[in-house]
């Protein structure tokens, strides 16, 4: 899966990750191009989990 991809498929999800992540906030959970980096470092931080172990969930939903 390429990053639009993953971007696309968290587009989908991101509510039901908030909803699992109970801590994560809209700020945590919005990007704009290019900062999806970013916004894996966020996750990373708040769900302490390495950024493939998200990529790998993100891609499950």
């Amino acid at each position: 899966m390429n990053d639009d991809q993953l971007e696309g498929k968290w587009k989908q999800i991101r509510g039901e990750f908030k909803q699992k992540y109970g801590d994560l906030t809209d700020d945590d959970t919005t990007y704009t191009e290019g900062k999806f980096d970013e916004m894996l470092g966020r996750l990373q931080e708040k769900t302490g989990k390495n950024k493939e172990e998200l990529k790998k969930e993100i891609d499950k939903w």
